[in-house]
Order: structure tokens, then C-alpha cells, then sequence
């Protein structure tokens, strides 16, 4: 009798481990085929302008995820457009375009939109900022830039690179953590397009811009 309990035992934890297998296997499974598809990009997206980590910071788990950018113009005309498409229907997306603007009226821009709540961030002459009250917030980066062939002085302002980023659709994190993710891709874009040689003096940038603090 106690040999038939023993097996009977043995039995029953054999398929109590061979269960969990299957319920772990099937987590695993579930967690690759569901949830890592921002994690199948390449390293860098956009062109190799922006680290995928942090688009990852900024949208949730998807089954599959696309890249794309685009360069068009030259001059005063020049823009450079990336998105970061989940199959959840969210989305990053950024654009940066060379502009007739300072630095004040930019800034005074995105601030009128968000009722004057905002959260800053500069360095080395590179301004960043993002919109506090409004659901997602949108992020810009101001850099400025003369293009080849433009004389500065046939502004009526200044010629700045000015990168505008925003999250569509569901998001991995809120609040300022949110911001400071979408800002640092405006910042890596913007890098990326001062880098293609569209302005006529180079310019050394930071590895990244000084944290946001958070609200």
C-alpha cells in the first residue's frame, strides 16, 4: 500500500511540475509574441537617429512594432520626420524643421498652448521644453542653425532647428516621466539633423539634456 501511495504521490507531482511548465511556457510564449515587439527594432530607428530604448520608455508592450524617417528640402526648407508605429495603435512621432524663430517667441509658442505650464531644460545653447496640461504632452527642442547658402540676417528673427515629438494612443509612463521620454527623442532627432550638415557651424551637444523635475 504505501508503494501504490508513493507513486501515486510521484505521479501527481510529476504533473503538477509538467503544469507549470506549461503555464510558465506559455507566459514566456505569451510575453514574446505579445509584448516584445518594440523590443525587435534595431537598436537605433529613425535613420540610427534615435536609441530605441527610448521609445520603449515612452509606448506600451505591442505585439509588433514599425520604423520610419524621412529627409526632404535643403535649406531653409529642410525637414526630417520620424514615427514609431505599435501594432496598439500607439505611436511616437517627431519632426524637425529649420524655422524663423528666437528662442523667446518659440518658447512663447508652446507656452500660450499649454497655458503657460511648462517644463524646461537647456544646455550648451540647446533649449528644450514640454507641455504640462494637456493629456499626453507635446515636447520641442530649439537649436540654433543658419543652413548653407541662407545669409543669418535674412531672418526676421533667427534660423533655429525646432523639433516638435508627440505620443498618440496609449503610453508606457505618465506625467514627467512621459515628458522627459518624448523630449529625449525631439533631442536625439534634433542631434541627428544638425548632424546631416545642414547648418553652416558645427556644434558639440551633450550626451543628454538635465532632467526634468517632476511635478
Amino acid at each position: 500500500m504505501e508503494v501504490v501511495a508513493m507513486r501515486k504521490s510521484t505521479r501527481y507531482l510529476t504533473l503538477g511540475a509538467i503544469a507549470l511548465c506549461l503555464v510558465g511556457g506559455g507566459w514566456f510564449g505569451y510575453q514574446q509574441l505579445f509584448t516584445k515587439g518594440l523590443d525587435r527594432l534595431s537598436e537605433k530607428v529613425c535613420d540610427d537617429a534615435v536609441a530605441r530604448e527610448t521609445a520603449v520608455r515612452a509606448l506600451p508592450d505591442s505585439r509588433s512594432a514599425e520604423q520610419s524617417a524621412k529627409r526632404s528640402g535643403s535649406g531653409t526648407i529642410f525637414t526630417f520626420t520620424c514615427r514609431v508605429v505599435t501594432s496598439s495603435d500607439s505611436f511616437l512621432s517627431g519632426e524637425v524643421k529649420i524655422q524663423d524663430t528666437s528662442e523667446r517667441t518659440w518658447a512663447d509658442f508652446y507656452g500660450s498652448h499649454a497655458g503657460t505650464a511648462l517644463l524646461r531644460s537647456s544646455a550648451d545653447g540647446v533649449e528644450a521644453l514640454a507641455q504640462l496640461d494637456n493629456h499626453h504632452g507635446t515636447a520641442s527642442v530649439y537649436v540654433p542653425c543658419v543652413p548653407h547658402g541662407v545669409k543669418a540676417d535674412a531672418a526676421s528673427e533667427s534660423y533655429a532647428h525646432v523639433t516638435e515629438a508627440r505620443p498618440i494612443g496609449d503610453t508606457r509612463s505618465t506625467g514627467t516621466s512621459l515628458r522627459q521620454a518624448v523630449t529625449d527623442f525631439a533631442y536625439q532627432l534634433t542631434k541627428h539633423a544638425c548632424e546631416l550638415g545642414d547648418c553652416q557651424t558645427p556644434r558639440a551637444f551633450p550626451a543628454e539634456l538635465p532632467r526634468y523635475k517632476a511635478h
